[in-house]
């Protein structure tokens, strides 16, 4: 049995993509422990393939290579093989100073030397779930999706301190750090929220982070009742517990609709500057809402939206039309189709 050691991507969307190969390396009996920075290491304790999360006290974007050496110090003899998901050099660093005999990456930034088996980098935006299994060389099927859980207690624990009971409330994540051509408008999603509360009469509870509280505030303003914020008011660890419980949730293209793709909840995520091509919501209960779908050649040139997918943080025209042309009552429609379908 390998002791391995898995180097954990920084977005919790490539967290989550990366489940399905550390089901491949559990299923073939490797005993698995991850190292994580701290605002994805709750990703990998919903992921029954993983023995151990091991926080790296890392700040974002830093090198801390005194801080790197402690951590390789405590690691030093315990594992036989290291995968580094992410292609920085500085990822690679600890394994290396660990002395970890084998480690395994894609080619990244170089890297030579710090790994010892370098895989080439495929080109273009490959699916993520390919991407990631094939550091193994393990095959993985078509059909291979994220699949996450949480003890019963844990989510038990979240809907107490939301005061809200499982199936009986909506999420809304409207947030995406990537940038705003990743984000379905404020004013669509309010007008949803109001549209859903009215008719089913449940909360719609608004998550993300405490840099989304200010866009939250905005949803929940301009739907009275409707909404609750709690972005920046939840760890990430009982946010996801809330999606894992809700009736249905609408996202646009980010970590958390990752995280609901990996729980199986009903969802509708809508898609802007990105492609569901290269990170779709891996969740057969998922309704994906993306006009590149619907518009094509001459049809998306004469509408001003042959320029999807750009991949772009901001709209370069600054309409950002591939995300308001999504009408609120589109994407109620889609989610829910995706609560009722079996």
């Amino acid at each position: 049995m390998n002791r391995t050691l898995v180097i954990a991507p920084q977005w919790i969307g490539d967290a989550v993509m990366s489940e399905p190969l550390l089901a491949l390396l559990a299923g073939r009996g490797d005993d698995l422990t991850v190292a994580a920075l701290p605002w994805v290491a709750p990703v990998y304790r919903a992921m029954p393939a993983v023995a151990e999360v091991i926080e790296l006290p890392f700040a974002h974007g830093r090198l801390d290579w005194s801080a790197r050496r402690r951590v390789a110090a405590t690691l030093r003899g315990r594992f036989d093989l290291a995968y580094v998901l992410p292609n920085s050099i500085k990822s690679a660093v600890i394994p290396w100073m660990a002395r970890i005999p084998e480690r395994i990456g894609y080619h990244g930034e170089g890297r030579w030397g710090l790994l010892t088996r370098r895989i080439p980098s495929p080109g273009g935006r490959p699916p993520m779930v390919a991407f990631y299994a094939a550091l193994a060389g393990l095959p993985v099927s078509a059909e291979a999706r994220p699949q996450m859980r949480f003890a019963p207690e844990v989510i038990d624990a979240a809907l107490a301190s939301a005061e809200v009971t499982a199936g009986r409330y909506f999420v809304f994540a409207p947030g995406a750090e990537y940038g705003p051509a990743k984000c379905w408008p404020a004013h669509h999603y309010a007008t949803l929220a109001q549209t859903l509360h009215r008719q089913h009469g449940l909360p719609v509870l608004l998550l993300g982070s405490g840099k989304e509280a200010a866009l939250c505030d905005e949803i929940a303003a301009a739907a009275p009742q409707a909404c609750r914020v709690l972005a920046g008011r939840t760890s990430l660890q009982d946010a996801m517990a809330l999606i894992a419980a809700a009736r249905g949730v609408v996202t646009n293209d980010s970590g958390l609709m990752h995280v609901a793709a990996a729980f199986g909840v009903p969802q509708a995520a809508v898609f802007g500057s990105t492609s569901p091509e290269h990170t779709p919501p891996l969740n057969p209960r998922a309704r994906v809402l993306w006009l590149k779908n619907e518009l094509h050649g001459e049809l998306a040139a004469g509408k001003g939206l042959d320029c999807m997918p750009c991949f772009e943080r901001t709209c370069r025209y600054g309409h950002y039309r591939c995300l308001t042309e999504v009408s609120p009552l589109r994407v109620q429609a889609a989610l829910e189709h995706a609560i009722t379908a079996v």
